[in-house]
């Protein structure tokens, strides 16, 4: 039976994720938003929906661990994975204006969220802060795509080439309703099933969030980006994991922070956080450089997080062994 979850899961966070840009896109154009704003915005907050449902299902049902390490495994699989494995079938550019200051936006919010974070427990002042920051963020997209930005309208160019898109308001705001609905069900289902498979065979609850949780809610921003890397809008691609690792932090961390204080284990607080801020300073120094993912970079990114997979459990392995060790 969670074999069938997983696998449904699956398949229901794949189309809701099409369903969803595809909706975004069309609204973006109707209401004459760039694209590049709807990606950091709609679609972010889209693809990041699993995560919220899964973050405050899992606070409330007091594992907060899942939790911080759904948020943070995401960071890292958005970067990694998720412009890794498209990097590798069509090399991705990241050369737009607006990439670069969210981008600088992101680190520093990295750099935030880890000092938060070392305090051992974040707590509902701090989760208020953070979505405090959020809101101001989302406003400085709006002004920003106001002005007109020749970077941003030769992103909306190519979102032409984006096909069997609505034509009217009303059905894409149906088609980004019913993607929203789906990655919350899709989510759901996968990781209930995944957190039962991994539950079974003995994995702690961080190690499920980190790798299983997170891969899961992942699926859809990796769907987008392979989507955007092979259509040669590879902007489009950088813009929407920047926006959705921005909306991790400081929207879902802020958000579940308020509903219950997230504590945060040891493990985090010595490889997963840095590994997640250098990560994101990686991405940075590529789009300030305004150079290419190349094939080359993209693959030893996917291979850096296969490493990452591999010592998460190897460590976990360790741990058990001592503790048998000792017992």
């Amino acid at each position: 039976m969670m074999y069938l979850m997983v696998a449904g899961g699956l398949v229901i966070l794949l189309v809701g994720g099409d369903v969803l840009v595809r909706g975004a896109v069309a609204l973006a154009q109707r209401l004459g938003v760039p694209p590049l704003v709807i990606g950091l915005t709609v679609v972010a907050f889209g693809t990041s929906s699993p995560e919220l449902v899964v973050c405050v299902k899992s606070a409330i049902a007091g594992v907060p661990e899942i939790a911080i390490g759904n948020v943070v495994g995401s960071n890292i699989a958005n970067i990694l994975l998720v412009l890794g494995v498209p990097a590798v079938i069509f090399p991705i550019a990241c050369n737009a204006e607006s990439v670069r200051r969210d981008s600088a936006i992101m680190v520093a919010v990295s750099v935030l969220f880890v000092a938060l974070c070392w305090t051992g427990l974040i707590q509902f002042w701090q989760g208020a802060i953070m979505l405090a920051l959020l809101i101001g963020f989302l406003v400085r997209s709006y002004l920003s795509s106001r002005n007109g930005d020749q970077t941003v309208e030769a992103i909306v160019d190519e979102i032409e080439g984006i096909a069997v898109r609505p034509h009217s308001i009303f059905v894409s705001s149906v088609l980004v309703l019913v993607g929203l609905i789906g990655l919350v069900a899709g989510s759901t289902l996968l990781v209930d099933g995944a957190t039962g498979l991994a539950r079974a065979a003995g994995i702690p609850e961080e190690v499920i969030g980190l790798t299983l949780v997170a891969i899961g809610t992942s699926l859809p921003e990796l769907a987008t980006s392979v989507v955007a890397a092979v259509r040669r809008h590879g902007d489009v691609a950088v813009g929407n994991v920047v926006g959705s690792n921005l909306f991790n932090i400081l929207g879902i961390m802020g958000v579940t922070a308020m509903v219950r204080p997230i504590p945060v284990p040891d493990q985090f607080l010595t490889f997963d956080l840095w590994l997640m801020l250098a990560s994101a300073v990686v991405l940075l120094l590529f789009v300030l450089r305004g150079a290419s993912i190349n094939r080359l970079a993209g693959g030893v990114l996917a291979v850096g997080y296969a490493i990452y997979l591999w010592a998460l459990f190897h460590g976990v392995s360790a741990m058990a062994d001592h503790a048998g060790m000792a017992g």
